[in-house]
């Protein structure tokens, strides 16, 4: 039965046609979705790492991993146990000291993923890929919109010392930047005492802006445009 809301149309008009009402709701549909595209992917906000897909390296396949604390949280306990990694994340201490850490980012709205850094398939770092907009550090430098930070660490010592974590950096860097097209700048902020985590960001593209001070160190930011992308 015709809805008494709807005006009658005249003999051999679309709305009468046979499968009508499915076109003009699919229709509908087809708009509503398309409409709802820039909210879905602006509540994504860093566009799905998981997803990113692996990048061809010297050093071999690499690629990042959301990290799952019932399968991880033992490794990266290990890693942060590391005196060299300490000296730095200072996250040293019992599971439950990492757990924390992790469980920080994994509660929260999405503006920081923490993952492993898997090369050939093995984990052998670690990386939080955040909004640096978003995050405090945006008080600090002029921040664009979608800035996208990094954190890293290799957890292995027996890679470290070897140039792989300019490679690894500048892969992670175009991973970013190739599947984030918002993004125009790739950021990071390692302790200005940290001499080889800085030597290896300045290899593999990045600039340093300045010199920051921040509540827990003073820190280089670097800067890595996607402009200069094609140039590197």
């Amino acid at each position: 039965m015709r809805s008494t809301d709807t005006p009658a149309h005249s003999a051999g008009s679309v709305a009468d046609a046979p499968g009508a009402i499915e076109v003009v709701e699919h229709t509908t549909e087809t708009r509503l979705k398309a409409d709802l595209l820039p909210l879905l992917a602006e509540a994504d906000l860093l566009d799905s790492p998981a997803i990113w897909g692996s990048a061809d390296t010297p050093a071999g396949a690499f690629r990042l991993e959301p990290v799952r604390p019932g399968r991880d949280l033992e490794l990266l306990t290990g890693w942060m146990n590391d005196p060299e990694v300490a000296a730095y994340w200072e996250l040293a201490g019992p599971a439950a000291v990492t757990a924390a850490h992790l469980r920080a980012q994994l509660d929260g709205d999405g503006r920081s993923i923490p993952c492993l850094g898997l090369l050939d398939g093995t984990p052998m770092s670690y990386w939080e890929i955040y909004r640096a907009d978003l995050d405090p550090l945006s008080h600090h430098y002029p921040a664009r919109p979608h800035d996208t930070g990094i954190h890293l660490l290799i957890g292995d010592g027996t890679n470290r010392g070897r140039g792989l974590g300019t490679t690894l950096l500048r892969a992670v860097a175009d991973l970013i930047l190739g599947n984030r097209p918002r993004c125009t700048r790739v950021i990071a902020e390692p302790d200005i005492r940290n001499t080889p985590s800085v030597s290896a960001f300045l290899s593999s593209g990045f600039r340093c802006f300045a010199e920051i001070d921040l509540p827990e160190k003073r820190a280089a930011l670097m800067i890595r445009e996607r402009a200069l992308r094609n140039l590197l």
